[in-house]
């Protein structure tokens, strides 16, 4: 492995120790958006976290509850809660 790739995997194992510390701190209702490892790619999850175990966060999207594997977790962040409605 050479030196770029070693301090891209360096990167990576701390962008998921602080994702994992967000979804340990955030309260259950609070907005969220979670990165996880989907087979060959990732996938994002944006909502409200509405449930939390030692191996799952659940994440109520627009598609619905969305269950997320700690173990598959790369990035992890709070987010504002959505814009209004615009007037029409």
């Amino acid at each position: 492995m050479g030196a770029a790739e070693q301090g891209a995997a360096e990167q990576g194992a701390i962008a998921r120790v602080l994702a994992l510390a967000v979804l340990t701190e955030v309260a259950i209702g609070e907005r969220v958006v979670v990165r996880a490892l989907v087979g060959e790619g990732a996938q994002d999850a944006l909502g409200d976290l509405v449930a939390r175990t030692p191996d799952t966060v659940t994440i109520d999207t627009r598609r619905g509850l969305v269950a997320v594997a700690l173990a598959d977790v790369v990035a992890a962040k709070r987010v504002p809660p959505p814009p209004a409605p615009r007037p029409r």
